[in-house]
């Protein structure tokens, strides 16, 4: 081969590296225009296709005129009586009148259920379901839940209605793009887009489970869905934080995933059917953990245990629940969603920590709502006599007195009730930090039961022995009990 054709094999090469950076270049330049592109340069597309799924709700009711706003006029003042005659003559006295509330709503099915918030409908004598297209349908209540702030409704319509799916809430991550549709401040079909600025909010339902976004919320869109830009509802806004009413960019729809299973329950039922374990429990804390010598802090402290599902399945107070049906409990609102979302009637493992090792409990749980109101009154302490220690006596910064019929009296006890009873507090104390107060009944240490002074006295005594910085106090106040762990190495 000569030095001609040596050299030309070289520049061809050369020109075919160089073609193949440039095809390199390219499809760079093209994958930084696709990222560029998740950024949506309109919603019109997503907001014509939902459009005509979402509704405007009008609910009205009648309520006692007395019952209305009225200017704020101070007893005796000579300007009562010529409100109330202002009132009287405008208002017709105490007639019963009609007033009216706006909110928001979507269809999910095609023969006409429509998912909104509880609070939307509630009362409401007469529910106006308003449509994209401005033709209006009266509808029904199926079923509310409370507690998740849900409602279903349904229309009757002899033609198919345009509806939307739910999505995986699941799925949505911070910073994906969101649009929320509604009736803000009575304005009817108004879009607003943003994105999902926080996941897992709670805010003081049980069973909360909130995407919190930046999309505009306002009064009115409440019960509107938030959609994410494959078109599906990932939440329905219920709420927004605000200091003046308006929307500042936090605003709070419940995951879709629990809406789900709300809106099937309601579909097939007319009501929820939650799962219920029968205990009341607690957080465990650093100091918890530590005073009964539990590795982490983890889990779900039973506090009591009444009649029910837990105590037949053998759980007592003091038992620290690990795991729930195969699923590791880090906290109580994790346990108690996880408890709700089970079926009724369903049998489940549960690992509780007990005297330093793990037992596994098998329960068959009941139903939640059949068990409110129903669960008896906590009895303070357990069959048992008083002991003759009329002395009051200072111990881990508290004064105490043991249990007697007079103080039975003044804390209004059962007879059987037994304990120490808190009669002061260093108010510079960790007691005191910790939420204890004169009037409180200590009725374990230790996890034993308390009769006397003398008792709490052993029962430090035993944890010093054993090396442990704290002891751990049943203490109730008002019927209701809870765990407070003190450190005792002072003493």
């Amino acid at each position: 081969m000569n030095v001609q054709a040596i050299s030309t094999q070289i520049q061809s090469a050369r020109s075919l590296r160089a073609l193949w950076l440039t095809a390199l270049a390219i499809a760079l330049l093209m994958a930084q225009a696709i990222v560029a592109q998740a950024r949506p340069e309109s919603f019109a597309d997503l907001a014509e296709k939902i459009s005509p799924a979402v509704v405007n709700i009008t609910t009205s009711t009648v309520v006692a005129q007395g019952t209305g706003p009225s200017p704020i006029v101070p007893e005796g003042s000579p300007f009562e009586d010529f409100f109330r005659e202002f009132r009287d003559r405008n208002g017709q006295g105490d007639r019963p009148r009609r007033t009216s509330a706006l909110g928001s709503g979507f269809v999910i099915s095609e023969d006409g259920y429509v998912v909104t918030n509880n609070h939307v409908i509630e009362s409401a004598d007469e529910i106006i379901i308003e449509f994209f297209s401005g033709a209006e349908l009266e509808a029904k209540v199926i079923g509310t839940d409370p507690k998740t702030d849900i409602a279903l409704l349904k229309v009757e319509t002899d033609e198919p209605l345009a509806f939307v799916s739910f999505g995986d809430s699941d799925t949505a991550r911070v910073g994906d793009w969101v649009m929320a549709m509604g009736n803000p401040l009575g304005q009817g079909f108004s879009v607003s887009a943003g994105i999902v600025s926080a996941r897992n909010r709670a805010l003081s339902g049980t069973y909360d489970d909130y995407i919190q976004t930046d999309a505009a919320i306002n009064r009115g869109n409440s019960g509107g869905p938030l959609f994410n830009l494959d078109g599906n509802v990932i939440g329905v806004n219920t709420a927004i934080l605000s200091p003046n009413g308006g929307s500042i960019g936090i605003g709070f729809s419940m995951a879709s995933n629990v809406v789900t299973r709300v809106v099937g329950q309601l579909q097939e039922y007319g009501e929820t059917r939650r799962g219920w374990l029968g205990v009341r429990i607690q957080d465990v804390t650093d100091d918890v953990a530590e005073a009964i010598g539990l590795e982490k802090t983890a889990g779900a402290m039973v506090t009591d245990v009444p009649e029910g599902p837990a105590k037949e399945g053998g759980m007592l107070a003091g038992d620290v629940i690990m795991s729930f049906d195969g699923h590791d409990v880090a906290d109580t609102r994790g346990l108690v969603r996880r408890v709700g979302n089970s079926e009724v009637g369903k049998a489940v493992r549960v690992v509780v920590f007990r005297d330093g090792k793990t037992q596994t409990l098998k329960i068959t749980l009941g139903r939640r709502e059949a068990a409110e109101g129903a669960i008896p009154a906590v009895q303070q302490g357990e069959d048992g006599g008083t002991m003759d220690e009329p002395t009051e006596k200072v111990v881990l910064d508290l004064t105490l007195s043991p249990l007697n019929d007079e103080l039975r009296s003044q804390l209004a006890l059962s007879e059987t009730a037994t304990g120490l009873v808190v009669k002061d507090v260093d108010t510079l104390s960790e007691a005191y930090e910790k939420g204890m107060r004169a009037g409180d009944l200590i009725t374990e240490a230790g996890q034993q039961k308390l009769i006397g002074i003398s008792d709490l006295e052993d029962r430090i005594a035993e944890a010093t022995e054993a090396g442990r910085k704290s002891l751990l106090l049943l203490v109730r106040r008002a019927g209701e009990p809870r765990f407070v762990a003190l450190t005792i190495e002072a003493e």
